[in-house]
C-alpha cells in the first residue's frame, strides 16, 4: 500500500538512521495523542515539546545538514524529507510548519558563498536551532522587485538593515532568518542572516492565523540592524538565484504535507463510516458512499504516485535535464489542491462529524486549504507551466530512464541550480509513458491526450488569446493534467498498481479532463475549429463494475488499520 500508515510503515528507508527517526518521531506523536494535540491546538500552545524532540533526537540536524558540514549520517537526501513532510502533516500540520520554514530558511545558506556560515548552520542545527525565511512583505508580499528591506552600508565597511518582513514563520525564535533585501548604494540584491535575540531585531507580533494555530507566523522589523560581510550569503545573482531556487524546493514539501492530512482524514473517516448504522444498514453499505470512498482513495493515491516521481526527477535534476521545473510547480499546485478536494470528499461522507472538536478532521479542514495558497498561488504555478508547452508537446529529446531514486545521496545540486533558460528545457516523447497500457480508461484518456496536440497543431490559440491571461491559465489546466498523467504512469509501473486502482484513477482523470475542456467553451471566445476540438474532449469514462469491486473490497479491508491513539 502506497499510503502512509504509522502502524505499518512501509516506505522504503535507505538507510537504518532513516528509518529510526521516523520511527522516534511516529513514536513522539502517538504518545502525545489526538487529545493533547487538539488540546494544544485549541489553545494555540507554542510546541515547545516538538523542539526539545528534534534537538534531542537530532532530527533536523540529521535530515536537513548537507553532507560534509554534520555528523556523518547527515545529507540533505529529498528522499526521506519528502517522506518526513507527510509524517509530520499527518499528526499536524504546525508541527510541519516548523521543518518547512526551517527548510526554506536554510535554503539561501547552503546556496550562498559564505563557508563559514554554512558551518556554524550546522553547529545551530545540533544544538537544536530552527529557521526562518524572511522573504516576504506587509505591501509586497513575495514581490522580490519591490522589497524595501536595504542594507546601507557605512564608513567602517559594515552595513545597517532597515525594514520589515511579513509572515515569516519561526519569527520568534529561529536560529538565524535568511534576509532578502537590496544594497541601498547599488541596488543590488542581497541575502544576509540577522538573528532574533539581537536587540536591533523586534518580533512586531504574532500573525494569527485559522490554521497552523500553534506555530508562529511573525512580522519583524530591523532597526538599523548591524550587517557585516560574515553576516552575508550572497549578493547581486546569487542572492536573486538563491531566492527563487529556495521556493523550488519548498514547493515540493507542500505536496507532501498535504498527502500527510488527507490520509489521516481517509484513515478517520472509513473508522467512523464502516461503524455508523443509519436506516437499518452500515454507512458503508450505501451506493454513494462506497463510491465517494473510491474516487477519494484513487485520488489520494494518484497524487501520492505523482509527488513521488517527481522527487526521483528532483533528485536526478542537472544543468542538462531540468525537467524538474515543470513537475515540481505541478506539486505544488496540483498534489495539494487534489489533497484538499479528498479531504471534502470525505468530509461530505462524515458530514457534522468533521466539525467536532475532538477529531483530527476538525484540525484539517481548516489546515488543508492552506497549503493551495503557499509559496506561489495556483495561478502563478500555471503560469509557469504553460511556458514549457511547447517543448513538451514538440521537440522530445532522449533521455536515459529515470529509476526510483531511494538510494542514499546527497542532494547537492539543489543548491547549485540557476534560473532562467525555461525555453531551452527539453523533454522525451511523452507518449512513451502509455507503453504496454492497453485498458480501456487509460485509451480514452490518451484519445483525450491528442486533441490536445491536435489543437496546438490545428488551432493554436491566436494572439489575442495568448495575451488574455484568464484564457491561457484555463488551457494550462489541460496540459496539466497531462503531465500529471504521465508521471502517474511512470510510477505505477515502477510500484506495480493494482488494475482496478489504476482504472479508477484514469475514470477520474477523464472526467477532471472533460470539464476543463468544458469550461474553455463555455466561458471563453474560441475560434469554431478550437470549439470542435474542445467539444470532442468531452469524453466519458468507462464503467467496470467487476474493477470498483476490486477496488472497495481493498478500501474496506482499511478499516481499523489505524486509529491515532487518545
Amino acid at each position: 500500500m502506497l499510503l502512509f500508515n504509522p502502524h505499518n510503515d512501509q516506505h522504503q528507508h535507505n538507510d537504518e538512521r532513516s528509518r529510526e527517526l521516523v520511527e522516534k518521531t511516529i513514536a513522539f506523536f502517538e504518545k502525545k495523542g489526538l487529545k493533547q494535540i487538539k488540546a494544544d491546538d485549541q489553545e494555540m500552545v507554542w510546541y515547545e515539546d516538538f523542539l526539545d524532540f528534534i534537538k534531542t533526537e537530532q532530527i533536523f540536524a540529521t535530515l536537513l545538514t548537507p553532507s560534509g558540514y554534520g555528523a556523518a549520517d547527515s545529507r540533505w537526501d529529498m528522499w526521506r524529507i519528502g517522506h518526513f513532510n507527510e509524517v509530520l502533516a499527518f499528526y499536524g500540520l504546525c508541527y510541519w510548519y516548523a521543518w518547512q520554514v526551517s527548510i526554506l530558511g536554510l535554503g539561501p545558506i547552503w546556496m550562498g558563498d559564505n563557508e563559514a556560515l554554512k558551518h556554524h548552520t550546522a553547529e545551530l542545527l545540533e544544538q537544536g536551532g530552527v529557521f526562518a525565511f524572511g522573504l516576504s512583505e506587509k505591501d509586497h508580499g513575495a514581490d522580490l522587485y519591490s522589497t524595501e528591506v536595504m542594507l546601507h552600508p557605512q564608513a567602517d565597511g559594515s552595513y545597517l538593515a532597515r525594514g520589515s518582513k511579513y509572515y515569516i514563520g519561526n519569527g520568534n525564535c529561529a536560529a538565524l532568518v535568511s534576509t532578502f533585501g537590496k544594497m541601498a548604494d547599488t541596488g543590488e540584491y542581497v541575502f544576509f542572516v540577522v538573528k532574533t535575540d539581537h536587540p536591533n531585531y523586534e518580533c512586531v507580533k504574532k500573525i494569527d492565523t485559522s490554521g497552523v494555530r500553534q506555530a508562529y507566523v511573525a512580522e519583524y522589523c530591523l532597526h538599523d540592524y548591524p550587517i557585516t560581510e560574515d553576516d552575508i550569503l550572497s549578493v547581486g545573482p546569487l542572492a536573486w538565484d538563491s531566492s527563487l531556487n529556495t521556493v523550488n524546493i519548498g514547493k515540493f514539501e507542500l505536496g507532501f504535507a498535504a498527502l500527510g492530512i488527507a490520509t489521516h482524514c481517509f484513515y478517520e473517516a472509513l473508522n467512523h463510516a464502516a461503524k455508523r448504522n443509519l436506516y437499518g444498514q452500515l454507512v458503508t453499505d450505501f451506493p454513494h458512499v462506497r463510491k465517494t470512498f473510491c474516487e477519494a482513495y484513487a485520488r489520494l493515491n494518484a497524487a501520492k504516485l505523482f509527488a513521488m516521481r517527481a522527487g526521483d526527477y528532483l533528485r536526478s535534476a542537472s544543468d542538462d535535464d531540468r525537467r524538474y521545473l515543470l513537475f515540481n510547480p505541478i506539486v505544488k499546485m496540483k498534489v495539494t489542491s487534489q489533497g484538499e478536494q479528498v479531504v471534502n470528499l470525505l468530509h461530505e461522507i462524515i458530514a457534522a462529524k468533521g466539525y467536532e472538536q475532538d477529531t483530527y478532521f476538525e484540525m484539517a479542514i481548516r489546515d488543508i486549504g492552506m497549503l493551495p495558497k503557499l509559496e506561489g498561488t495556483e495561478h502563478v504555478n500555471m503560469a509557469l507551466n504553460v511556458k514549457f508547452i511547447r517543448n513538451y508537446f514538440f521537440d522530445p529529446v532522449d533521455y536515459p530512464e529515470i529509476p526510483r531514486r531511494d538510494d542514499i545521496a546527497n542532494d547537492s545540486y539543489l543548491f547549485q541550480q540557476f534560473t532562467g533558460g525555461l525555453a531551452k528545457i527539453r523533454f522525451p516523447d511523452y507518449r512513451r509513458a502509455y507503453t504496454g497500457f492497453e485498458s480501456e480508461n487509460i485509451s480514452i484518456f490518451r484519445e483525450q491526450v491528442e486533441l490536445f496536440r491536435k489543437l496546438l497543431i490545428q488551432a493554436p490559440p491566436n494572439q489575442e488569446q495568448m495575451n488574455n491571461i484568464d484564457y491561457m491559465l484555463a488551457a494550462g489546466e489541460l496540459f496539466t493534467l497531462i503531465v500529471y498523467a504521465q508521471l502517474i504512469l511512470e510510477n505505477s509501473r515502477i510500484y506495480q498498481l493494482d488494475e482496478a486502482l489504476l482504472e479508477q484513477i484514469f475514470d477520474f482523470l477523464i472526467r477532471d479532463y472533460a470539464n476543463f475542456a468544458l469550461q474553455m467553451v463555455l466561458n471563453h471566445s474560441n475560434l469554431p475549429e478550437q470549439e470542435e476540438i474542445f467539444r470532442a474532449m468531452l469524453k466519458k469514462p468507462a464503467q467496470n463494475q467487476e474493477h470498483f469491486k476490486q477496488l472497495w473490497a481493498l478500501i474496506i479491508a482499511l478499516e481499523d488499520c489505524y486509529e491515532m491513539s487518545e
